[in-house]
C-alpha cells in the first residue's frame, strides 16, 4: 500500500480516537452535572441522562467501527490460539462470510427502520431518533468493510500474527 495511503489511514484513525475521547470527555461531564444537580441542589434535570445514553451509543458503535482494531477484538482465544495458522485463517474466513451475510441481509431493514424513526424525538433535547440512530447504519457498512477485508487478508494469508499473550492487544 502507498505511504501516503497509510499516512492518511493514521491520521483518521488518530482523529477518530481524538473524537472518541472527546464523546467520553462529554459523557463524563454531563454525568457529573446531573450528580450535582440531582444531590447538591436537589434539582433532578433529565437532559444529562438523554445526553449519557447518546453518548455511550455512539461511543460504542464509532469506537467498533473505527477505532477498535481487530487484534482488540473479542474472540474466543482459548481456541483460537490453540490452532494452526491455516485452520485459523479458515476460522477467520468462516466468520467473515456469515458475518457479511447477517450484517448485509440486515441492512435493508436496519435502514427502513432508522428512516422511519424521524417521527419520534427524544423527550427532552428533541433530537430525532433517526439522527441518533443513524451510527448503527454507519456502524454496520463498516462492519461489512472490515470483515471483507479480514476475509481477503486470510485468504491471501496475511493479516494473522497469531496469538501473543504477552502483548498488551493480544486480545486476552
Amino acid at each position: 500500500m502507498p505511504q501516503r495511503l497509510v499516512a492518511i489511514g493514521r491520521w483518521l484513525h488518530a482523529r477518530a480516537e481524538n473524537l472518541l475521547a472527546a464523546m467520553l470527555a462529554v459523557m463524563f461531564a454531563v454525568f457529573i452535572l446531573q450528580i450535582f444537580f440531582r444531590y447538591v441542589i436537589n434539582l433532578p434535570i433529565g437532559w444529562t441522562h438523554e445526553i449519557s445514553v447518546m453518548m455511550w451509543l455512539w461511543m460504542v458503535l464509532f469506537g467498533t467501527a473505527f477505532v477498535v482494531r481487530d487484534s482488540e477484538e473479542i474472540r474466543f482465544d482459548i481456541f483460537y490460539g490453540s490452532v494452526s495458522d491455516p485452520v485459523r485463517r479458515v476460522m477467520v474466513v468462516i466468520s467473515a462470510v456469515t458475518l457479511i451475510f447477517l450484517f448485509s441481509v440486515s441492512l435493508p431493514a436496519v435502514i427502513d427502520y432508522v428512516m422511519f424513526m424521524k417521527v419520534e424525538k427524544t423527550a427532552y433535547l428533541k433530537i430525532r431518533f433517526d439522527y441518533l440512530y443513524s451510527i448503527y447504519a454507519v456502524f454496520a457498512v463498516a462492519m461489512i468493510i472490515r470483515q471483507f477485508w479480514l476475509g481477503c487478508q486470510a485468504i491471501w494469508g496475511k493479516g494473522s500474527d497469531g496469538i501473543d499473550p504477552t502483548r498488551s492487544g493480544s486480545g486476552i
